[in-house]
């Protein structure tokens, strides 16, 4: 018996990325994550900010988003992502300095600081330290 796969594209306004076939794919929906599996009924979800993992045959892969939408129709899932960033791509340093600018601007509460805007730029800066440290930790990619 052959095992079935999903098909995963992942796709931002810069890059499309054929990932290829993978065992899983788990997502950040803006309810709360949730995992495809092979077979998984049709279904478009809204995503937010955080982890995408696609589990392949051999690796894991690991990426921090910021938003998009999951489509799934026949094994097929197509994310389209407002960005969408490799674990091991990551640039922690960059990272870091988003999330104390961040923190800066909330801690100020000055009138002119969109405290919305603050709030997720500091949410995107935490995620991506946090998908960061998979890349770190010798996860297989």
């Amino acid at each position: 018996m052959t095992e079935k796969y999903l098909s995963i594209e992942l796709a931002t306004p810069n890059k499309k990325v054929s990932i290829g076939q993978a065992k899983s794919c788990s997502a950040p929906g803006v309810f709360g994550s949730f995992q495809i599996l092979p077979n998984h009924a049709p279904m478009v979800s809204e995503l937010g900010i955080g982890e995408v993992k696609i589990e392949l045959p051999a690796k894991t892969h690991y990426y921090s988003v910021s938003g998009g939408f999951l489509e799934v129709l026949n094994n097929k899932v197509l994310l389209l992502l407002e960005t969408a960033e490799a674990a091991e791509d990551i640039d922690v340093a960059r990272a870091e300095k988003a999330k104390e600018r961040a923190q800066e601007r909330l801690e100020h509460k000055d009138k002119h600081i969109d405290a919305l805007r603050a709030e997720a730029a500091l949410a995107r800066a935490l995620n991506r330290l946090k998908v960061a440290q998979k890349s770190s930790m010798g996860v297989a990619y």
